[in-house]
């Protein structure tokens, strides 16, 4: 994994209206520093809690199969996802990545699992049916759609977008997907973190210089343009990761196609809310 670091600083937060319920769907030379959480320090001593995660007994099958393939600890690690952090899992799809952050960030720490009605068109009942009220009682289901909710300012210590940055340029009517307004999202996900916080970012990737229709084409996205989309938002782009990258994948093709589907080159960035 090669890791590229820039100076930074993060924060904000979302706030929604939430639908609670007692609880998606894609080796460094120097790897960089995790990101220091306003609850927990990361030091040696506490790195296994990503490890602890995957472990937990209660983690459905299903979702472990799938471990190989996104390596959520290292990702985690790398995200600066800690104990006792709030994090908004944006477009949470069957909440996945919900539940591996709600095991790492524990009883001090909350989840909020956030899905519209495109993505349970989707899933289905999956995410209401993974945080049922029984299992996993930090993770907060929040129903909105685009461009339809409003955040409270400084809620939040780091915002998770996995493999839905793209969807910003992605529009089907016909199935209730709104075109989202892109500047106006990344302000209110800014004016929801914390000074500090951590946005997050996980994409298929697409060829240097496509333009942002690959997004509703292929549903990948170029890395650089996430880089300027987020720095003219007012982010830092921290860090960048490839420990997800697949050489086999010329990206060039849909994400869904048969014997790419899951195996996609994917890129890991994260950004800071400046102080």
């Amino acid at each position: 994994m090669n890791t590229t670091t820039r100076t930074t600083t993060l924060a904000s937060v979302l706030a929604l209206t939430f639908i609670a319920a007692c609880g998606k769907e894609a080796p460094p030379e120097a790897a960089a520093e995790p990101a220091s959480s306003p609850a927990v320090e990361m030091t040696e001593t506490n790195l296994s809690v990503y490890q602890a995660a995957l472990a937990n007994g209660s983690r459905p099958a299903d979702d472990r199969e799938r471990d190989a393939g996104r390596k959520p600890s290292e990702v985690l690690e790398f995200m600066g996802i800690v104990p006792g952090m709030t994090v908004l899992d944006m477009f949470s799809g069957s909440g996945w990545y919900a539940e591996v952050i709600a095991h790492v960030v524990g009883e001090e720490g909350h989840v909020i699992a956030h899905s519209n009605e495109a993505y349970k068109n989707f899933v289905g009942e999956a995410l209401s049916e993974r945080f049922d009220g029984v299992r996993l009682n930090n993770v907060e289901i929040m129903m909105a759609e685009n461009n339809e909710w409003s955040l409270e300012e400084n809620s939040l210590d780091a915002v998770v977008l996995a493999q839905s940055f793209h969807d910003i340029y992605h529009v089907d009517a016909e199935n209730g997907w709104k075109q989202i307004d892109g500047p106006a999202f990344l302000a209110e996900l800014k004016k929801g973190l914390k000074p500090g916080g951590i946005a997050a970012i996980i994409d298929h990737a697409a060829l240097a210089g496509a333009p942002p229709a690959t997004g509703e084409s292929l549903h990948r996205i170029d890395p650089e343009l996430v880089v300027s989309n987020m720095e003219a938002a007012g982010f830092i782009h921290e860090a960048s990761s490839d420990i997800l990258s697949n050489s086999d994948d010329d990206l060039t093709q849909m994400v869904f196609a048969e014997g790419i589907r899951g195996k996609t080159s994917r890129f890991v960035m994260r950004f800071r809310n400046p102080e």
